[in-house]
């Protein structure tokens, strides 16, 4: 919502209920629920008068004024609930997230390919979106590498984008099953 918001930043009322709406899924509640802290009921409903709807326009002041009271705290209450439900669910989407990273060690002289990046933007069907091989010169802190080109020259890449270059490694021999032949049992 920040990055939307005017830089005077009086125009986030009118952002905000944007955002709520988008937060529905992760809260399990609406935004009206959220702001009134019960369910939204249409002047439909009050014009063909529904017997909810008349039982709670025909109200005396002193009861009303203690039920809403007691809306305000379950309003709090509620509030506190979608929180702790935000909460839950940023969690749970870092720690899928996290799960499916890969995590990457290179060391100095290693040989490695990289992601050309522009390949998702002009795909070709059976091209290779892997440039090189590199050679890693040094591992920096946070995941960044210096490569050696082909010609000589560095530059710094994301260690995210790297995967190894296994040229040198040995495939041992295993067991043929031609596709010709059907499986035994």
């Amino acid at each position: 919502m920040q990055k939307n918001v005017n830089r005077t930043r009086k125009g986030w009322s009118v952002k905000l209920n944007d955002a709520l709406w988008a937060y529905k899924t992760p809260l399990g509640m609406t935004p009206f629920h959220l702001v009134y802290g019960k369910s939204c009921h249409l002047p439909v409903e009050l014009k063909y008068k529904a017997a909810w709807a008349v039982k709670l326009v025909n109200f005396d002041i002193k009861p009303a004024s203690e039920r809403r009271l007691i809306q305000l705290n379950e309003l709090d209450e509620i509030r506190h609930m979608a929180y702790e439900n935000s909460k839950i669910y940023k969690e749970r989407t870092k720690a899928y997230h996290d799960k499916k990273i890969i995590p990457r060690n290179f060391a100095a002289n290693d040989q490695v390919l990289l992601l050309n990046s522009r390949m998702k933007l002009f795909p070709r069907k059976l091209r290779s979106r892997w440039s090189g091989p590199f050679t890693i010169k040094e591992v920096r802190p946070y995941g960044a590498v210096v490569l050696f080109n082909t010609t000589g020259g560095e530059f710094v890449v994301n260690g995210q984008h790297l995967k190894p270059y296994l040229a040198d490694t040995e495939i041992t021999d295993g067991d043929t099953i031609f596709l010709g032949d059907p499986p035994q049992a």
